[in-house]
């Protein structure tokens, strides 16, 4: 596969994460709380919640946020048009350069995939 591995790079920000906990608890658990809280289900599903969160990191060029979020859809069991779909709502609202990281969605969810979404988080 040509490019970045969102494999590799959720990987490697795990393990900048688990410094980050370690060093910082307070403020990384606080963040953890505020995660939890923000994506439980809800009015809006979890999955929608997810979706949701992925568009805000495709639109702001976020590596990490497309893997993370894509694993986690993959594990909530999004379906690849519900994925598409958000993709171009996001594609619509950002124009070109969002398209670009839209793409990389789409790269992220074939990678997550094709590696059975076990990846440490």
């Amino acid at each position: 596969m040509a490019g970045k591995s969102f494999v590799q790079i959720t990987r490697d920000v795990s393990k900048a994460l688990y410094t980050l906990r370690a060093e910082t608890p307070e403020a990384m658990n606080g963040f953890s709380q505020l995660a939890r809280g923000a994506l439980r289900d809800g009015a809006l599903p979890a999955l929608h919640k997810e979706l949701i969160a992925l568009a805000i990191g495709v639109s702001s060029r976020c590596d990490a946020c497309i893997g993370f979020n894509v694993k986690t859809l993959i594990g909530l069991g999004v379906a690849r048009g519900q994925l598409m779909e958000a993709r171009a709502i996001c594609t619509y609202m950002g124009g070109g350069p969002t398209l670009m990281y839209a793409a990389e969605a789409v790269r992220a969810y074939e990678e997550f995939q094709e590696v059975g979404a076990k990846v440490p988080a």
